[in-house]
């Protein structure tokens, strides 16, 4: 069974973690109505998606 043996410093644990910081969210301003959204989904305001309604919004 492999076991480490050193203990792994905080410095070098910190460094491997450096990359798995969060990242904040991309919004995007929807082309039809203006409200932000996520990239690549339908519009929750207006339910359009690609330039054409997809999802029929009460309103």
């Amino acid at each position: 069974m492999a076991v480490p043996k050193r203990k792994t410093s905080p410095s070098r644990r910190n460094m491997r973690r450096s990359h798995h910081a969060l990242t904040a969210t991309q919004f995007q301003e929807c082309p039809n109505c203006g409200e932000l959204k996520l990239p690549h989904n339908v519009c929750g305001a207006c339910g359009f998606y690609n330039g054409r309604e997809v999802v029929a919004v009460e309103a």
